[in-house]
């Protein structure tokens, strides 16, 4: 268990070590999470609902690790890993090596149908549905069967430029509702939605349909918790 608090910028300097994919795919939308996003989540996860440390946790496309590794940095039991690019999950591994955490991290290569078990805390930057529409849908329906909270990014559904604005200024009150058709389908899934979190991610160009050196845009974070079940009888 993680004895001191981290501080988030020496998680984000930490995180900076990680490699990315060295071919990513945009087919599998395999944009990987800024070190400041994630800093963020899992900072939030840790220290603001105490969901990280001495928990059992899922990290559903991981990647090459951020999220992963930085929940096992933070105190997490133990982490489990899911990529279904095995290059990534080659290098997530190797990562988890470097960084001495090779004990704390199960690494699979494959589809996210491939995990069964029960999980404390599920975190999770899925695919957009930018290229494969819907494509989210799928991980959060596998994150609400796995865990008891999730943390899940999407991207948010309209563009303002005056939210992002309000977003870099850090002015208090900003807030989002949510998606209307991601709260619907959360619901129908036995989950109920905590709170919104929005967040600016740029990524770098990396595909040939980029027209800018670096893309901003908002996205969301997602607190899901899973209701209990009530056992009549």
């Amino acid at each position: 268990m993680q004895k001191r608090l981290i501080r988030k910028l020496e998680l984000e300097m930490l995180l900076s070590q990680i490699k990315p994919p060295p071919s990513p795919k945009s087919s599998l939308e395999q944009y990987t999470i800024p070190t400041n996003v994630a800093a963020t989540i899992l900072h939030i996860a840790a220290y603001a609902n105490n969901d990280i440390i001495d928990k059992n946790v899922l990290d559903l496309g991981c990647g090459t690790g951020r999220l992963s590794l930085g929940a096992a940095f933070l105190g997490a039991k133990q982490v489990v890993g899911i990529d279904i690019d095995k290059d990534a999950v080659k290098l997530a591994s190797w990562n988890s090596v470097k960084m001495g955490l090779k004990n704390k991290v199960g690494w699979i290569a494959g589809d996210i149908d491939a995990v069964h078990g029960d999980f404390d805390t599920v975190l999770q930057n899925p695919p957009f549905g930018v290229q494969n529409r819907r494509a989210d849908r799928r991980f959060l329906e596998k994150a609400l069967e796995s865990g008891t909270v999730v943390y899940s990014l999407h991207k948010h559904p309209r563009e303002d430029k005056n939210f992002t604005k309000k977003l870099k200024s850090h002015q208090p009150g900003v807030g989002v509702v949510p998606d209307p058709f991601l709260k619907k389908f959360i619901e129908e899934h036995g989950g109920k939605i905590k709170v919104v979190f929005p967040m600016i991610m740029t990524v770098p160009y990396m595909f040939s349909f980029h027209r800018k050196r670096k893309h901003e845009f908002i996205v969301d974070l997602f607190v899901i918790k899973k209701r209990e079940t009530v056992l009549v009888g």
